[in-house]
């Protein structure tokens, strides 16, 4: 018995090996761009350029694409009675910010205190990058991002840090390369519980 594949498995979206279509509005649009920056979209080296960039910016936008809580559906009850701190810091991501377009690349730390299960630790760097590949501020990201977890797993508490550099004021405007962003989102317990607060931040390293 042949199995079948969904049209949503069957997408050039979820094949790693088959390069999307570009639709030809599109490829225009990035012809335009091109040309009102100055330079000639028809030269040898730009010809490509619009399929290029348009297929990269499929890849910037997977969030759009998937429910970054489909991650936290599988919890595991048999933890052994362990009731502390669930953490995970250092996770790196890449985003592009609304306002401009550019490159946010930084790292987060996301920590939880388990009610009575918990979640592969994985799932919490998969929900990061759902919210990340998306057009964003790094206020929001953090807020999603802290969201997902307290609906979803219905712990005791969650705490979320971001800090990221933003290309859009490294790169242009105010051109200050070096200079960081942190934003975070305490719920339940660390919001409420200066102590705990407290614990999770120093373990996180801030």
């Amino acid at each position: 018995m042949s199995s079948q594949v969904s049209p949503a498995e069957d997408s050039p979206r979820h094949d790693p090996l088959r390069k999307p279509d570009v639709p030809d509005n599109v490829q225009d649009a990035i012809r335009t761009l091109i040309q009102w920056a100055g330079d000639d979209p028809t030269r040898e080296g730009l010809v490509d350029t619009p399929k290029r960039v348009a297929r990269a910016w499929l890849e910037y936008c997977q969030g759009y694409q998937e429910d970054p809580a489909v991650h936290l559906s599988r919890i595991f009850e048999e933890v052994g009675g362990y009731d502390e701190v669930v953490l995970l810091k250092d996770i790196p991501f890449q985003s592009h910010c609304e306002h401009h377009m550019a490159p946010i690349i930084g790292k987060a730390a996301i920590a939880y205190l388990p009610r009575n299960h918990v979640v592969g630790i994985s799932k919490l760097a998969r929900v990061l990058h759902g919210f990340a590949r998306r057009l964003q501020i790094q206020e929001r990201l953090t807020a999603e991002v802290a969201q997902c977890i307290w609906e979803h797993l219905r712990p005791q508490g969650v705490a979320v840090v971001i800090e990221a550099n933003h290309a859009c004021m490294t790169a242009r405007g105010v051109r200050t390369p070096g200079v960081g962003m942190i934003t975070s989102r305490m719920m339940g317990t660390f919001l409420e519980d200066e102590r705990s607060r407290k614990e999770v931040l120093s373990l996180m390293g801030y």
